[in-house]
């Protein structure tokens, strides 16, 4: 693997929000908190006029014993916002690196993404949405810390400075931070404050290993699912074949014969089905107690989706237009001098994080206490207190690390806290007390719902004698992933789930004509990483290509055309990627061809240029070669990270087996043994380089996967003549 970071330097320009005194730590440190407007997506559409006071013991404890432990107020699942934001802070702050600490924060309303105005991990937006909050509460406890050592030592403020964790004064004197916490925290927090320019970075910028980095590599660190606070069983839910049924009678006799089983319970689970929990002293014994319950299900009142059939009519109602999307004329269609026609097809997709769904709820007469690893805190919170008739107050849920979640954390639903809340309360109206740990085995998991939803597209595209694309007709056929949720009022315009269309088109200046359907299946489906450029992307890319062929273009000569100058970010990102791959200098192996493809998602673009080949008919990819534009790199550790994950992971979109399928209303794949994700040995060499900027870092947990895909298809065209329209990859029916 290799890394380029290129020098960057300059200030921010960044807006700073005022900050309020909120309080002091209740451990002898100094906490601070802060005010934000409510200027995110959902705090617009609730009250826009009115600020959001924050509460006291938020994000910052600098302790006497000189540690500073920043409060990450994300899910840390793989993406290093452990590190990144500690990091953001404590450049700020002056702190000692080898003294800082992270701890997630737990629900709560100063939490609240200061952009989407919920407590939410998603959208790649941590580092995006809490640069400049973070920057602010490191600054501002710097400032009370030096205003407390000049107040001792009777100097201005302005003859002090700070470094390491170090206050430092005239005539040689100094203090850590430590021991000016007592004295910094009965400091007014001012109301301004000047943040460094980005040439006094110390941090921000440089590749800093991660935080939680040892306890992870050496078996330390705590997931959810290996929490155990004290009396905990464990609990596991028989659920229905068929999403939504329920059950119409069961016997347990079996099932509670098993040693260590201690209560089965019928209790309601997702969709408005119903479900068996098996309760024991632990995982094992609960499995095969539910193994051994002999339930009948009542199925006749659900429907029963049927994958084959699912995508035989979206292939028909793709050939009809759908919602307005993006209009365009394609009266040219019908003269051009070439065409291009063609139908892609995307299946469902699970999640499949290493770390199967888990939730452990202690439900006691007036509070309740969840352990979960969560993207939507305050959302889970609410949802488990509305399940056992409590305020949502009085409902504490603990943010624990997670193996990865891909958007399966995040459910508007919230449908497995609120299965393990049901199971709480039905095992302590049972006559039983204490904690509950609900666990879904990685079968569950891969049967459990809320999916990438499968997609059609169908594309008419017509080009001049040029080459020039003069008229673009296309339509999406497809789940929506925000009707029936929160976010449905500001995501869905005209008919259109903007999740459904984003990435297509833009950056290149083609007359396109976009429209979209959005079609019901009793099949919960839900965002999945990069959300619907996973789609978008692979169609955009390789019919780009092909009119590149059609044109008798090159591929990347021909993006350039056609990408409007203004989008400066785009051309970077495709030159540099080309510039270091060797592209069109660099004599390939026999064998070996050249794939490109260049995406923009959550405001960041990747350009990637692969090297592959075909070996025994399959495609195998070599040599990724990345170019990332996130603007300002935080930590270009994580950055090289993520895409790295990223592009192993879009990669085994292209996998055979990477599907999920529905048979009379049964999901057919029950592990990895038949839903195939990549692995270790599908790695290919992957270089990331990082193009400079001095503007406001934006996302990178899933910019890296969207480009992989279409530039391997595009790779394989060279090699063999056939495009592939659909996912997972099958040359044989090319």
């Amino acid at each position: 693997m290799r890394l380029d970071l290129m020098k960057h330097a300059g200030p921010v320009g960044l807006s700073r929000r005022g900050f309020l005194k909120a309080g002091t730590a209740a451990t002898g440190g100094l906490v601070l908190g802060f005010v934000l407007p409510a200027g995110g997506r959902l705090a617009r559409a609730a009250d826009a006029a009115k600020p959001t006071v924050y509460a006291p013991n938020a994000f910052l404890r600098v302790a006497p014993d000189n540690t500073v432990t920043v409060i990450v107020n994300r899910l840390e699942f793989g993406q290093g916002v452990h590190t990144g934001l500690p990091m953001v802070l404590a450049d700020e702050l002056d702190a000692d690196w080898s003294q800082m600490r992270a701890e997630l924060a737990p629900a709560g309303d100063v939490y609240k993404d200061p952009v989407f105005g919920i407590q939410i991990t998603g959208g790649s937006g941590t580092i995006a949405h809490s640069f400049t909050q973070y920057r602010e509460v490191g600054a501002r406890a710097r400032a009370m810390l030096v205003a407390a050592a000049a107040q001792q030592w009777k100097v201005d403020p302005s003859q002090c400075r700070t470094a390491k964790g170090v206050v430092y004064g005239p005539a040689g004197r100094k203090a850590t931070y430590g021991a000016l916490v007592d004295a910094a925290k009965a400091q007014p927090v001012p109301e301004t404050v000047a943040l460094k320019d980005q040439k006094a970075f110390r941090y921000i910028g440089k590749p800093m290993p991660r935080l939680d980095a040892r306890a992870k590599s050496t078996g330390r660190q705590q997931f959810g699912i290996d929490v155990k606070p004290a009396g905990t069983k464990v609990a596991v839910v028989a659920h229905p074949p068929v999403f939504g049924a329920k059950v119409a009678k069961f016997d347990a006799a079996k099932a509670q014969a098993v040693r260590g089983v201690i209560a089965v319970l019928e209790v309601p689970v997702d969709r408005g089905g119903s479900g068996v929990a098996v309760v024991a002293d632990g995982y094992w014994p609960a499995k095969q107690a539910r193994d051994l319950l002999a339930i009948q299900w009542d199925t006749g009142a659900v429907e029963k989706a049927d994958s084959a059939k699912q995508l035989a009519q979206f292939v028909e109602v793709a050939k009809t237009p759908g919602a307005v999307a993006r209009k365009a004329d394609t009266a040219k269609l019908a003269g051009a001098a070439k065409k291009i026609s063609a139908v892609y097809e995307f299946p469902y997709l699970a999640h499949a994080p290493m770390e199967p769904i888990n939730c452990t709820v202690d439900l006691k007469d007036d509070a309740c206490t969840l352990w979960v690893g969560s993207q939507f805190q305050g959302v889970d919170q609410a949802a488990a207190a509305a399940v056992v008739g409590l305020k949502p107050e009085q409902v504490t849920l603990n943010t624990m690390m997670a193996g990865g979640g891909f958007g399966r954390r995040a459910t508007p639903t919230s449908d497995f806290v609120v299965e393990a809340a049901h199971v709480a309360k039905a095992y302590k109206a049972a006559g039983h007390a204490g904690p509950v740990k609900l666990i879904w085995s990685r079968e569950d998991d891969i049967r459990g719902g809320y999916y990438r939803p499968s997609h059609v597209h169908r594309a008419d595209i017509g080009l001049d004698a040029a080459g020039n694309i003069v008229a673009w007709d296309h339509a999406i056929v497809g789940q929506s992933i925000m009707a029936g949720t929160t976010f449905e009022p500001f995501m869905i315009k005209n008919g259109v789930d903007n999740t459904m269309v984003e990435g297509m088109g833009e950056p290149y200046d083609v007359p396109l004509n976009l429209t979209a359907h959005s079609a019901k299946a009793n099949v919960p489906v839900l965002w999945w990483r990069s959300v619907g450029s996973t789609h978008t992307a692979f169609v955009m890319e390789t019919l780009i290509d092909e009119a590149a062929h059609a044109a008798g273009q090159d591929p990347v000569a021909y993006r350039k055309k056609l990408i409007d100058a203004k989008h400066v970010r785009h051309h970077a990102a495709l030159d540099l990627a080309v510039a270091k791959s060797g592209y069109g200098k660099k004599t390939m192996p026999k064998g070996r061809a050249y794939g490109v493809a260049l995406h923009e998602s959550f405001n960041t673009v990747v350009a990637y240029v692969v090297e592959a080949s075909v070996v025994d008919g399959s495609p195998k990819l070599h040599k990724v070669t990345a170019a990332v534009h996130c603007n300002l790199p935080v930590n270009p550790m994580s950055i090289e990270a993520q895409i790295q994950g990223a592009a192993l992971m879009g990669l085994g979109t292209t996998l055979p087996g990477a599907r999920i399928t529905l048979k009379d209303g049964v999901v057919e794949q029950q592990n990895f043994n038949d839903y195939t994700v990549a692995r270790m040995n599908d790695m290919p060499h992957i270089d990331v380089f990082i193009v400079p900027s001095q503007d406001a870092p934006t996302g990178i947990g899933e910019p890296g996967l969207p480009p992989l895909a279409p530039a391997l298809a595009n790779a394989v065209f060279q090699l063999t003549g056939k495009r592939l329209r659909k996912l997972p990859f099958d040359l044989a029916s090319a």
